[in-house]
């Protein structure tokens, strides 16, 4: 595959993602969008409060308007934890909320199939846009939700403008897995919550192993479905003793994905940093793990503690944040870190993964552009916003440099990631040349597909494959001319061959890692988010999904 053609198809691929975002409902790109609530009770904000300060998740029902529709039934509470604790206590009333469109009615939807979203009060993010600019990067790699603005008024009286966001719920399920029937769990410790004295000591949703015994998971993690600590457990228990293991049960792409971003946006609210917290895992009907990322309004550096030390990170430490925090200190306590990246190939995933969210977004500074756009689309609400958290001058200023929200200091998006990006380019083995995976082909033949990729400067290749769109990925070696034919040895042309699974037909989804001794190449660049298929003719990049 010549450069130009690869080029085009990323193009092509990033504009196919920016259509299917494009749609109507709430997510729509390029629109700030007016919702309302209406309560018949005059006292709503004291029984909402009451309900969330006694740690009852039960819904007050009201009547929603979106776009010109009366939606009947709706529930809603207040979410978060210091979103809703420290905002409440400083007497502000914005709020955030968690809203089920179909809590009576369980087919009412908002357009685009929408039951359930999270409304955040921009909690300590000045800049306003830290939410939804981070999901909209994330969703080029991973499962991840939409996200855009929204005007509350409740009972006719304005609240402000919000983030929107895509609740992890059934019809995002459905979108990304092709089902719901699954066991999702929450990975955020229950607020207030104390370790069991019985149970060995954890560190949060970390995915240690603490025992057999569920008593020492509840409370470090949610279960959305009747069953499921067992499944859990087991996870646990093969990632920290039986890593070798991990892949028939666990997509470690997507959790490599996730590490990555994590550390290349400096998203210290999450697994990567002190909380261990902030994403879901979801297990499918296949039997395969998937994590997801979650609640971005801290991502870019807007929280300090990476969990190394007690103190909070200098401006100078986030832009300088080793790629390998966790993994060189060996931290029992972050399992999902230490047990992949000491797999030599997983590490060379995990770089270039980095690689590609550099050159993507940061190398020529696209995310910063797209910031100011999205800023430019809501600063006439952020002026409107006579409720909102911290002065105006903080939303001009916090996308280039350091503003204060309260006491805390949020560093600036751009102050953050230009000097970040410089430093991640340059890393020793961020910055190696990765092999070129120049074409990549398949044969279909009765009872095997024949994958061949031509490669340069590669070491080793792997071609991880699965059968149809769900189900764990297996890995088979490539070898330099397949059929080993001396006058073909050395051509750079690499193969491997797959077995159908008889009587399924079920098309076989793959990707190609090429390695070599410092780090890797994908192809696709964005797998396994992204993948070839046998469903086509030729190997084209599409959406693993579809």
């Amino acid at each position: 595959m010549t450069r130009y053609l690869s080029l085009m198809i990323a193009f092509f691929a990033l504009n196919t993602l920016l259509a299917q975002e494009k749609q109507e409902g709430l997510f729509e790109v390029g629109k700030v969008k007016e919702l309302r609530l209406f309560f018949e009770q005059d006292n709503w904000d004291y029984l909402l409060d009451s309900l969330k300060q006694s740690g009852d998740e039960r819904r007050l029902v009201g009547d929603a308007a979106f776009e010109g529709k009366i939606y009947k039934g709706v529930g809603v509470r207040y979410k978060g934890n210091s979103s809703y604790f420290a905002v409440s206590k400083g007497g502000s009333s914005k709020l955030p909320f968690n809203i089920d469109f179909n809590h009576t009615d369980k087919d009412q939807k908002l357009p685009g199939g929408v039951d359930k979203i999270k409304l955040s009060n921009v909690f300590r993010d000045p800049s306003f846009i830290r939410e939804v600019l981070s999901y909209e990067i994330a969703r080029r790699y991973m499962p991840a939700s939409r996200a855009n603005f929204v005007e509350l008024f409740v009972n006719d009286v304005y609240l402000g403008l919000y983030n929107s966001t895509e609740s992890v719920e059934d019809e995002f399920l459905e979108r990304y897995f092709k089902d719901d029937e699954g066991i999702l769990f929450k990975c955020d410790p229950i607020w207030g919550y104390k370790e069991q004295p019985d149970c060995p000591q954890g560190d949060k949703a970390s995915l240690q192993y603490l025992g057999p015994d569920s008593a020492c998971y509840r409370g470090l993690y949610e279960v959305k479905s009747d069953f499921g600590w067992e499944k859990l457990i087991d996870l646990t228990k093969i990632l920290n003793q039986e890593p070798e293991k991990l892949d028939s049960i666990f997509n470690i792409d997507q959790a490599l994905w996730m590490l990555a971003f994590n550390m290349v946006l400096v998203n210290l609210d999450s697994y990567t940093g002190r909380f261990c917290h902030n994403y879901y895992l979801y297990r499918d009907h296949e039997g395969v793990f998937h994590p997801i990322v979650w609640d971005m309004n801290l991502s870019f550096g807007g929280f300090r503690y990476d969990g190394s030390k007690g103190s909070p990170l200098t401006n100078e430490e986030m832009q300088t944040l080793s790629p390998f925090t966790h993994y060189k200190e060996k931290n029992e306590k972050r399992p999902l870190i230490t047990q992949l990246l000491s797999d030599n190939l997983y590490r060379k995933m995990y770089v270039a993964h980095i690689r590609t969210i550099l050159n993507d977004y940061f190398v020529d500074s696209t995310y910063l552009r797209r910031a100011e756009e999205i800023q430019k689309l809501i600063t006439p609400y952020v002026k409107r916003d006579s409720n909102r958290l911290y002065a105006y001058e903080t939303f001009e200023k916090n996308l280039y440099e350091t503003a204060k929200a309260d006491k805390t200091s949020i560093i600036g998006l751009a102050e953050l990631m230009e000097p970040r990006a410089r430093y991640l380019k340059e890393h020793p083995l961020v910055s190696k040349d990765p092999p070129v995976v120049a074409e990549v082909k398949h044969i279909d033949y009765d009872d095997i597909v024949a994958v061949n990729a031509q490669l340069e400067g590669a070491e080793a290749c792997w071609l991880f494959y699965r059968y149809g769109r769900l189900g764990p990925w297996k890995k088979l070696e490539m070898f330099d001319d397949s059929g080993h034919d001396d006058e073909m040895a050395g051509d750079g042309l690499w193969g491997a061959t797959i077995k159908k699974d008889k009587g399924k037909n079920k098309p076989i989804q793959y990707f190609v890692v090429a390695e070599n001794q410092y780090t890797a190449a994908l192809s696709p660049e964005r797998a396994s988010f992204e993948v070839y298929s046998t469903e086509d003719e030729t190997s084209v990049a599409k959406k693993a999904f579809e």
